[in-house]
C-alpha cells in the first residue's frame, strides 16, 4: 500500500438512517424518532468519509481515529481496509462502544441528526482518541491532514488533536478543516465556537457550509471570510442546491449546484472535500493561483459530492474517479 497523502483524523461510525422519509409536503422530515419504525447502518463519520472518497478516487489516504472493541468497531476497520484506507491510526477502546447515530431523513433527501439513543455523547470510543498513540510516521510523508471539529468536544481527543497539529506543523503537512458543526455532538455547545475559531488559526485550508459559514463569521462570503482570516490559503463554502463560493489564492468565484436526482445528502460535503483534496494534490497547491485551473478544482469537487447524494449511505455511494470524469463530460452545457 502506498503512502498516505492525505490523514483524516476523527470519527469513524454507524450513521443508522431511517428507513421511512418524513412526509411534509415542504419535503421536511415530519417523523419522529420514536416514530421511525426501522433504521439501516450505513458506516460513516466525516474524517472516515474522506479517506474512503479519495482512495475511491485513487489519492492514498489513511484514518486516524478510536472505535471500540466490538463488532461495530472491527465491522468499520474492516470496511476501511477493503476500500484501502491505511487502518494505521485506528486505536481500539476496551470498554468504550463504537458510535452510531441516527439519522431521520426528509422527501427530498435532508437528513437531521437525531441523537445517539440511550447513550450519552461523550461514552463512545472515538471521544478517547490517545495522543501518545499517534503514528508519527504517517505525518512524515504526508501532504494534508484533514480534521474535522466535532472531536474538539472531548478533551482527550482535543489533546490529540493538538498533537496532530505539532505533528501536522513539523513535517510541512497542510491542514484542511472541515467544520462540519453538529450541536449534539457537544456535551456544551457553547465552548465550541471559541475552540473552533482558535483551531481556524492554525489551518490552512477551512471547509463551511453556509449556515456554518454565518454561525462562524456572520457571512457566507468566502471570499470576505479569506480576508478576516488572512492566515488561510482558501477558503469554500458549500450550500447544497444553491452551489457553492471560493476563494483559492485571490481567486474568487460561485458555481452553481449540478442537477441530480438527490436520495440522500449524508458524507456530499465530505465528497466535496475529498474531491478537492485529490485534485490539489494532482495538480498541486500552486496551481490554486490560476483563476481556471481554481475553478475546475472546485467544479470537480462539487461533482463528487452532487454524484455522493445520488445513493444512500456516505461511503457506499462515493463515486470513482472514472464516474466523476463521466459525469463532467455529460455535463459539458452546465453553467460554470
Amino acid at each position: 500500500m502506498p503512502h498516505p497523502r492525505v490523514l483524516c483524523l476523527g470519527e469513524v461510525l454507524f450513521d443508522c438512517l431511517a428507513d421511512q422519509l418524513g412526509g411534509s409536503s415542504d419535503g421536511g422530515a415530519s417523523l419522529t424518532l420514536e416514530e421511525v419504525e426501522s433504521w439501516t447502518p450505513y458506516p460513516g463519520g466525516a474524517p472516515a468519509n474522506v479517506a474512503c472518497a479519495l482512495v475511491k478516487l485513487d489519492t492514498p489516504a489513511g484514518f486516524i481515529g478510536c472505535v471500540g472493541q466490538d463488532k461495530r468497531g472491527d465491522d468499520l476497520v474492516e470496511l476501511l481496509q477493503e476500500v484501502g484506507v491505511d487502518s494505521t491510526g485506528v486505536q481500539r477502546h476496551p470498554t468504550a462502544p463504537t458510535r452510531q447515530v441516527y439519522v431521520l431523513r426528509s422527501q427530498s433527501g435532508d437528513r437531521e441528526f437525531a441523537g445517539f439513543g440511550e447513550q450519552d455523547t461523550t461514552e463512545f470510543a472515538d471521544a478517547y482518541l490517545q495522543a501518545s498513540h499517534l503514528p508519527k510516521e504517517l505525518f512524515v510523508t504526508a501532504d494534508f491532514l484533514v480534521l474535522g471539529t466535532l472531536e474538539m468536544a472531548y478533551p482527550e481527543t482535543r489533546e490529540a488533536i493538538a498533537k496532530a497539529l505539532e505533528l501536522a506543523e513539523q513535517y510541512d503537512v497542510k491542514i484542511l478543516l472541515d467544520v462540519n458543526w453538529r450541536p449534539m455532538f457537544w456535551p456544551d455547545p457553547n465552548q465550541a465556537q471559541p475552540l473552533i475559531q482558535e483551531l481556524i488559526k492554525r489551518v490552512d485550508f477551512v471547509k463551511l457550509s453556509e449556515e456554518e459559514a454565518q454561525w462562524l463569521f456572520g457571512t457566507a462570503d468566502a471570499g470576505a471570510i479569506t480576508y478576516r482570516l488572512a492566515s488561510v490559503e482558501g477558503v469554500l463554502v458549500t450550500g447544497g442546491e444553491n452551489g457553492c463560493s471560493y476563494c483559492l489564492s485571490e481567486n474568487e468565484g460561485h458555481l452553481p449546484a449540478f442537477s441530480v436526482d438527490v436520495v440522500d445528502t449524508t458524507g456530499a460535503g465530505d465528497a466535496f472535500v475529498a474531491g478537492f483534496l485529490h485534485q490539489v494534490c494532482q495538480q498541486g497547491i500552486k496551481s490554486l493561483s490560476d483563476a481556471e485551473t481554481a475553478k475546475s478544482v472546485v467544479k470537480y469537487a462539487s461533482a463528487v459530492g452532487a454524484l455522493t447524494t445520488t445513493k444512500p449511505g456516505a461511503i457506499a455511494s462515493q463515486p470513482t474517479a472514472s464516474e466523476v470524469e463521466a459525469f463532467l463530460s455529460g455535463q459539458q452545457n452546465v453553467p460554470g
